[in-house]
């Protein structure tokens, strides 16, 4: 093991330390840091969603920043805007709170979708177009955004190029029993001693060796036929299962082969490997297409959801040797 991913490893570490019973979300979050990408999570109110992105930051030296989408929410709250300066009879660029290293859109479907689609360039071009010029954002940058399952009242959903802008789509449930309890003890815990940052946060210079690092992850030639077969089934389901085909409306875009092949070999270094396996495809897939498959009214009448897609093209597509 290097000593970069020991590095990230005690970031993983001290994260799980916070963060009790969603170890998924704390792995899905370091993923998405490492392969630069941005985090859309599903989960109840209370399930640490907002502390888990927190965390990072108090263990990063870059900044934070965290939006409340609400439906009177303006682009331009989001980006920033052009002020007129009487002073100097000119107009200067004021800019939002998503010009920070790590942005937290907390309940973004509940804005509508002119504000969801500021974030569209920030997210797929790293910078923000105000007027006639373009301003870029700083690096690294990652958006986790928020979505609560239950309350549909008065929410947007995000549209399909929004969420194909996502590199992960995580749904988290509630934590077991024996985790339960020391959320309990932790919270009493916080609550007479207070919380306490990293002795010594990550730097953004050793999130981009990670990142170059990650890149330079071995993948076989059959890993990488393992792991385009999935993606190609999601478009052309009729030539694995006739059921399927019912199901699918529209599969992944090239953008979800190119997230899988990134988070797999993130996944591979943080559990300490120099090369991909189909167990980590696998494992990462359901998070990467579940927001990029497209269902048929059929699947949608008979209760259907994604995840039993993903599942059922794991099931049929086979590993290649």
């Amino acid at each position: 093991m290097s000593s970069l991913q020991q590095i990230f490893g005690e970031l993983k570490q001290q994260l799980s330390q916070r963060i009790i019973g969603q170890q998924t979300l704390v792995e899905r979050l370091m993923i998405a840091l490492l392969a630069d990408g941005h985090l859309l999570v599903e989960g109840a109110p209370g399930l640490a969603k907002t502390t888990a992105i927190k965390a990072l930051a108090d263990n990063l030296s870059g900044d934070f920043h965290r939006i409340q989408f609400t439906p009177d929410l303006l682009p331009s709250d989001v980006t920033g805007s052009e002020i007129y300066r009487p002073e100097t009879g000119q107009f200067e660029f004021q800019p939002g709170p998503v010009f920070h290293n790590l942005v937290l859109a907390d309940e973004i479907n509940r804005a509508p979708a002119k504000v969801q689609s500021a974030l569209l360039e920030a997210m797929g071009e790293r910078q923000v177009s105000v007027g006639m010029r373009t301003f870029p954002l700083p690096s690294p940058f990652m958006v986790m955004a928020t979505q609560n399952p239950i309350e549909q009242e008065g929410t947007y959903p995000l549209p399909e190029a929004q969420l194909d802008r996502f590199l992960m789509h995580v749904v988290i449930g509630y934590p077991e029993r024996s985790a339960e309890r020391r959320i309990l003890h932790l919270a009493r815990q916080q609550a007479q001693q207070g919380g306490a940052g990293a002795a010594s946060p990550v730097t953004a210079e050793q999130v981009m060796a990670a990142r170059q690092a990650i890149a330079d992850v071995f993948m076989a030639d059959s890993v990488e036929d393992y792991l385009v077969a999935l993606v190609l089934a999601t478009r052309q389901p009729e030539a694995l299962d006739d059921e399927l085909a019912r199901w699918l409306s529209f599969g992944a875009s090239p953008r979800g082969t190119i997230a899988l092949d990134r988070c797999a070999r993130a996944l591979a270094w943080l559990d300490g490997r120099d090369y991909v396996t189909p167990d980590d495809v696998r494992a990462i897939a359901p998070d990467v297409l579940r927001h990029r498959l497209i269902l048929t009214f059929e699947a949608e009448a008979a209760g259907i959801t994604t995840d039993e897609v993903v599942h059922r093209l794991l099931e049929r597509v086979p590993v290649t040797a």
